[in-house]
């Protein structure tokens, strides 16, 4: 299992949307680039990157940041909110993301969907968010009666990179995350999953590498000093 660091972006800089409220906003690091460096020099590899203006507006919005930390070249950048185009997957792509994580345009459109992970095969990355065990979509703004493991399911069946699950109850709570569910995802597909949201201790991460996650995603325990990068990419190991 690896670590995958995230930096959420609002207006340019790093923050963390408690349980996904736009409303309940704790504003960290000024400078994502420097945040970045910090992150490569701890040992990671990976970066998580969330554009929170994009996932509210249904576009790409902070590329112009995006585009500076993946010009650092220390990082293989994955990222997601409010892609919903394929001009907007290619853009991503183009300003050097290694994959592009598609969550609301995935249960509102499968065909689209399909076809895009079809067209950018290893690039896409399903964002299975949840509240218990039905998806939601818009930036968490919105729900829907589609069943995630149903879902999770049928989505496996493409050429994905990942599936990246998050449980919106535990995202930036400092927890733990949803082990029952992480456990019930992994067992239901064939494709990596990631787990995200809650992760805020070393035994979260050890735990997660025993029922068989890929990878985790960390925020805001590390931006808080609960967890250190270097130890818990340690403890994936």
């Amino acid at each position: 299992m690896y670590i995958i660091p995230a930096i959420d972006l609002r207006q340019g800089r790093c923050v963390r949307l408690i349980q996904g409220d736009y409303q309940r906003q704790i504003n960290y690091e000024n400078d994502p680039v420097k945040k970045a460096r910090e992150f490569s020099r701890d040992g990671a590899d990976w970066l998580h990157i969330v554009d929170l203006d994009g996932a509210k507006l249904g576009r790409a919005v902070n590329t112009d940041t995006i585009s500076a930390v993946a010009a650092l070249g220390q990082l293989k950048i994955e990222v997601g909110g409010g892609i919903r185009d394929q001009d907007s997957i290619k853009q991503l792509l183009d300003i050097g993301a290694e994959r592009v994580i598609i969550g609301t345009k995935a249960v509102s459109d499968f065909e689209w969907f399909s076809e895009m992970a079809e067209k950018f095969r290893g690039k896409i990355v399903l964002g299975l968010d949840a509240r218990g065990s039905k998806v939601a979509t818009h930036g968490w703004t919105q729900g829907s009666t589609q069943n995630m493991l149903e879902f999770a399911a049928e989505a496996a069946k493409l050429p994905l990179a990942a599936i990246i699950y998050t449980d919106i109850s535990k995202d930036g709570m400092m927890a733990g995350p949803n082990f029952q569910r992480t456990k019930a995802l992994i067992q239901a597909v064939d494709v990596g999953v990631v787990a995200s949201g809650g992760v805020s201790e070393l035994s979260d991460i050890k735990k997660l590498a025993e029922i068989g996650a890929q990878a985790a995603i960390i925020g805001r325990s590390l931006y808080e000093g609960t967890l250190n990068l270097s130890d818990a990419i340690e403890a994936a190991k």
